[in-house]
């Protein structure tokens, strides 16, 4: 089993090779590809490779599928006895990435 975490858009990912990901949206057209070169941690089978905090020489490629939004997050602020209410919605811009490898330089 090939794994390794990484880290994308401020966020920390689990992933394996052949796999699709949605990370926070990337400036790149869809079916372009990207490298992703935060390796954290990486096990191939009993290989193991840890990183302080990032392992050099070491890089992640994928393939962006395609651009879209999250599912809407209702945010409901009120004060009591104020007679203040507001009823907002956010949608969260979201790239659909296919991790195709994870390559040694």
């Amino acid at each position: 089993m090939i794994y390794a975490i990484l880290e994308a858009s401020g966020k920390q990912l689990w992933v394996q090779p052949g796999r699709f990901y949605d990370i926070n949206k990337i400036a790149v057209k869809p079916g372009q590809q990207i490298k992703l070169e935060k390796i954290l941690f990486f096990k191939k089978h009993a290989e193991v490779k840890i990183g302080t905090p990032c392992i050099p020489n070491m890089y992640a490629t994928g393939k962006v599928l395609r651009h879209m939004k999250g599912s809407k997050i209702t945010v409901f602020k009120m004060k009591s006895k104020k007679n203040m209410r507001t009823k907002n919605g956010h949608r969260q811009e979201l790239s659909r990435v296919l991790i195709e490898s994870v390559n040694i330089k």
